[in-house]
């Protein structure tokens, strides 16, 4: 695995599954902390955020890392975890990223829509100047806060319209959060060209899912994973090509599965569903993209060219312009033909 972790290290990758606020680094959350110490309880000393972020279950991975989000209070708070999410990434080899934010958590507390949209699209541009890494964004609401937030999300989405967004997404709990009632909001939004790509099916059953496909459209499904447990729907999602964005650190520190060795990704890729390997919010769960892609090729018993072949996967199921996707497959296939193994 030491060297197939050099392998995947270096390996041009792309990431479809990523939070915005929850990727940010230990040393970016103590200092917000810092800034804001007496009100907040999020640690100002990075050392203490690992039991910080020891999460319980799903329910209060949420009160966390809405109290990071709380840390995030103005437009530069806004550009400096962009830019530093996109240095991260692409340290680790991630050309292309389609980032989840969520706006509407930041204008409720103050920052408004177009200084927020303004923010990202400043550390975008910066980012692919500075790093190579082109960012894109997935508009995402909070399910939790209900159709308040859905329609604030929308509003913000279709009259900023910034450069960089390309989808519509719904995150936060499912239990509690059924899905059709978000129906004219992805309507709306795919309408006018976003694509939609909303969390369903990872503390849920495959029902979820199947509602996210029938009344949202979803082209991609957040997470998923319990799509397993339904023969029929792994069947509809291979023959349509409808790709899941999996997570597996996530999904054990989440407590939607008991542990690597009971995740569903390989009955998954047995089915022939689609996949794609993801880091959700990758500081706090303890964890990388590459680390991510060692996890799978573990579970799925992969070497350098099964590797090569999910890092390919993500490329096709990413919302790019067909040539671009040649170029990052052709990118792909070099590094294969030329590292050593």
């Amino acid at each position: 695995m030491t060297d197939l972790s050099t392998f995947i290290a270096a390996l041009p990758k792309v990431e479809l599954h990523v939070h915005h606020v929850g990727s940010a680094s230990p040393r970016i959350v103590a200092e917000l902390a810092a800034r804001h110490e007496g009100r907040s309880p999020v640690p100002a000393d990075p050392d203490a955020l690992a039991d910080y972020f020891a999460f319980r279950d799903f329910a209060h991975f949420i009160e966390v890392y809405l109290s990071v989000v709380d840390l995030v209070r103005d437009p530069e708070d806004v550009w400096i975890l962009t830019h530093e999410v996109a240095r991260e990434l692409a340290r680790q080899q991630v050309r292309y990223v389609e980032l989840t934010i969520t706006p509407y958590s930041h204008v409720r507390r103050g920052i408004p829509a177009p200084a927020f949209c303004e923010a990202i699209e400043d550390a975008r541009k910066r980012a692919e100047a500075d790093f190579g890494i082109a960012m894109r964004w997935c508009f995402d609401i909070p399910g939790e806060a209900g159709l308040p937030a859905a329609e604030e999300t929308l509003r913000i989405a279709l009259e900023q319209r910034p450069d960089g967004l390309v989808s519509f997404g719904l995150g936060g709990p499912e239990i509690g959060v059924p899905r059709p009632q978000f129906k004219p909001y992805f309507d709306q939004a795919r309408a006018a060209g976003l694509r939609s790509v909303p969390h369903a099916g990872e503390t849920t059953g495959p029902e979820t899912i199947w509602s996210a496909l029938r009344d949202l459209g979803a082209e991609r499904i957040g997470h998923g994973i319990s799509a397993a447990a339904d023969p029929e729907l792994m069947a509809y999602l291979a023959e349509r090509g409808i790709p899941l964005e999996v997570c597996p650190t996530s999904n054990v520190r989440t407590r939607a599965v008991t542990g690597l060795d009971v995740h569903p990704l390989p009955r998954l890729v047995e089915a022939g569903v689609p996949v794609t390997i993801n880091s959700d919010d990758p500081p706090m769960f303890g964890t990388t993209l590459n680390d991510e892609y060692a996890v799978a090729a573990r579970l799925l018993g992969l070497g350098p060219e099964g590797v090569a072949r999910l890092a390919r996967d993500a490329v096709s199921a990413a919302f790019l312009a067909p040539a671009d996707q040649v170029r990052l497959h052709a990118e792909i296939d070099a590094y294969l033909a030329t590292s050593p193994r």
